[in-house]
Formats: C-alpha cells, sequence, structure tokens
C-alpha cells in the first residue's frame, strides 16, 4: 500500500480535487469501512482468516483498476468504496492469525514484543514502498504524460503488479487450519455474525478498560489521520518542482521507518513505564499532541521534516501499548471481531475529523485545522489517563 499512500493526495489533486472533495472521498473510504467492519470481523472468526483475506486483496487490486481508469469524482468515490471494502475484510484476519499462532506457540509469554516487530515489519514495508511510490512518477512521469496517462499512474499501476504478488505470496505461504467452506458453512458463518457483532458489542460496552480505550483511539485517530492525508499537499509547495514528488515519496518513507523506530522503541520505554501500558499510552498521546501543534507552525522544509519525524516516531510508539490493552480484554473466539469493532471505531473518529479539518482547511489553513485537531488528542491523554488509575486500582 505504500506505493500509492505516499502518492494519493497528489493523484487527486492532479485529477482536479480539492481538499474538500479529498476529504469526502476518504470519508467515502471510512463510512464503507464502518458499515461492513464488524459483519466481516465476525466472517472471518467462523469460516477462517485467510480466505477473508484474499477476498479483500481482490477487492484492493479491484479499487486500484476504478483509479487508474477516471478522472470522475464519483467513480473515484467506487473507489474508495472499494478501498473500504478491502480494509474492512482485512481487519481482524491476518493479525488475529498472527497472535493466536504466537500464543500457541508461545503460551505465557508477553505478546507486545512480537505485536511490535510485526508493526515494524509493516512500517518497513510501507516506507519501502512510499520511497518507489514517489520516485516512480519523477522517473517515468514524462512517459506516462505522453501516453495521456496522470504521472501518478505510473505509482498505481505497480501497486496493482505488487497486490498481485500479495495474493500469491498469500495463498501460498500463509497456513492456516482448513474450516470448512462448503455453502453450509459459509451460511452459518454469515447467520452467526449478528451473534458475534452483538456479543463484542456487550463486552466493548460491559468492559470498562476497552470501551474507554475505544473512545480513547477514535479521539487520536480524528487527530492525527488529517494530516498523514493531508501533510503531502501542505509540504509540496515547500519543495523544488524538479524533485518534489520524490521528496514526497522519502518523506512518506521517513513517516514509515519513522513508526518503525517508534514500534521497536515501544516495549523499551514500556519497560520504562514498568509495562503500564495506560500510562505509556498516554505519554505517546501527550507527545503527539505537542508535535503536531509544532508540526503546524512550521513554514519551512527542514523544519517540517524534523518535526515530522519526531511526531511519527510518537504514533509508532503508541500503537503497541493500545494493542496489548485490546488483545489482554478479548478471546481468541472474539478477537478478530473485536479487532474490526476498534478499527470501527477508528474509522468513525478518521471520517469525522477528516471532514471537520478538510472544512476547516478551506475556510483558513491546514495548519489551523491540524491544531484545533490536537484539542482531541488532550481529551484522548485525559481518558487514557483515567484508565491508567482504574488499572493500577485494579492491580491493589
Amino acid at each position: 500500500m505504500g506505493l500509492t499512500v505516499a502518492v494519493v493526495a497528489l493523484a487527486l489533486t492532479d485529477r482536479g480535487m480539492d481538499l474538500f472533495q479529498i476529504s469526502l472521498l476518504f470519508g467515502v473510504y471510512s463510512v464503507t469501512t464502518m458499515t461492513m467492519e464488524l459483519p466481516f470481523g465476525g466472517l472471518a472468526d467462523n469460516i477462517g482468516r485467510k480466505p477473508v483475506f484474499l477476498a479483500a486483496t481482490v477487492s484492493s487490486l479491484i479499487s486500484l483498476a476504478l483509479f487508474l481508469s477516471t478522472s470522475d469524482f464519483y467513480v473515484l468515490a467506487l473507489s474508495f468504496a472499494f478501498i473500504g471494502f478491502g480494509r474492512a475484510l482485512r481487519s481482524g484476519t491476518l493479525d488475529a492469525w498472527f497472535v493466536e499462532t504466537f500464543k500457541a506457540a508461545a503460551p505465557n509469554v508477553d505478546v507486545q514484543p512480537a505485536l511490535a516487530k510485526a508493526q515494524w515489519a509493516n512500517a518497513m514495508g510501507l516506507g519501502v514502498g512510499a520511497v518507489l511510490g514517489g520516485l516512480l512518477p519523477d522517473i517515468f512521469g514524462a512517459t506516462a504524460a505522453g501516453l495521456g496517462l496522470s504521472i501518478y499512474d505510473v505509482s498505481y499501476m505497480v501497486s496493482f503488479a505488487v497486490m498481485l504478488g500479495v495474493f500469491a505470496y498469500t495463498l501460498f505461504v500463509i497456513n492456516e487450519a482448513p474450516r470448512p467452506l462448503n455453502p453450509a458453512a459459509l451460511r452459518r458463518g454469515v447467520t452467526s455474525v449478528p451473534l458475534v457483532i452483538k456479543n463484542a458489542g456487550l463486552l466493548a460496552v460491559r468492559h470498562p478498560v476497552l470501551s474507554v480505550l475505544l473512545a480513547a483511539l477514535a479521539l487520536s485517530i480524528m487527530a492525527t489521520n488529517p494530516v498523514e492525508v493531508f501533510w503531502p499537499t501542505h509540504a509540496k509547495p515547500m519543495l523544488e518542482d524538479g524533485y518534489a514528488n520524490t521528496m514526497i515519496g522519502v518523506l512518506t518513507a521517513t513517516y514509515f521507518f519513522s513508526i518503525a523506530f517508534g514500534a521497536w522503541l515501544s516495549p523499551r520505554i514500556s519497560r520504562i513505564f514498568k509495562r503500564r501500558h495506560a500510562v505509556t499510552l498516554a505519554a505517546a498521546f501527550a507527545c503527539i499532541a505537542g508535535f503536531q501543534v509544532a508540526l503546524a507552525l512550521q513554514n519551512g522544509i527542514i523544519g517540517f521534516a524534523l518535526v515530522f519525524i519526531v511526531y511519527s516516531v510518537a504514533l509508532g510508539v503508541s500503537e503497541t501499548p493500545a494493542s496489548s490493552l485490546l488483545h489482554g480484554c478479548v478471546g481468541d473466539h472474539q478477537r478478530s471481531t473485536m479487532l474490526s469493532l476498534r478499527s470501527l471505531i477508528q474509522q468513525l473518529g478518521a471520517a469525522l475529523g477528516l471532514i471537520l479539518a478538510g472544512a476547516i482547511a478551506d475556510l483558513y489553513t491546514t495548519p489551523v485545522a491540524w491544531s484545533i485537531g490536537a484539542i482531541f488528542l488532550g481529551i484522548a491523554v485525559a481518558l487514557t489517563g483515567l484508565l491508567a488509575k482504574r488499572l493500577a486500582a485494579k492491580s491493589l
């Protein structure tokens, strides 16, 4: 996905979209994900993680094909709907498979270091893709333009080819004990989804740790997702035209590498806080809030890049404490569904944050939108602080 995430905002701008239209397209993605998230998480718990993930890969291929075919807002919206459809299918699949495989191989071992390594690998892959995604338009953009294509279509074409590789890799390398996939088993899987969703929802509502954690995660994504989406359009005017796309790709890669470094740091920082994951998460959110305001104040590319790096490291640090808290609250029979519930709530936060930030950015400026977003992070800090106190009292 790194091949396209580096240039998606620029590709949409090149297709004539303004910031508000871009925020609406990402809103389509978020709403589609929210609509489908829990049903498909429940389906993965019933028929298996691997087949659902393969279906998600097919959806991503359709999305890429649609994006390459048009500059029309409504067809682009359909493309983003397929991205959301694929995201809903994908979430709570191979990550749940990973946790369960790890726990079977190493029972009674803290899963956070393993989750940190998995996040590191994910971020490294995104980072390498981002470098290529930004480099390809500068190298082959003239050729693409000569063929009547957008210069950013090159990155999308290569992403399509890589996604085919992901499909083949998953099909032949990921091993999962087969579950019945005949029509009767599929029908049972689908019809049992409402009960799975009900049980997961009741668990989230009745479990105070989960409810506070999910609220904090929704608020944090409301603040940070507009930065992730809009920063290329904000940074590109600071760069020389001849190498701007390559530098955007390098900065995007730096963003993911910094997240990977933050993931690597996370278990070490957690040890400083005596493995009190809620305290670690509260500290990470506080740092992210401060760095986001600092990022909004930057006017030159060097200052922007430096603050962007430390901001990204803090994002990486925040991920595994949240995951460790979540996985500690659920059993294997609800793990995929709960991961999907987390993703659904975060997508809701992302959609609201993007629409709000897009409107503010159009009325005022992107930095103003980012600064206002930091308020949501402040609330998330307060919630995780309360969560830390609740867990500390519970351990006494």
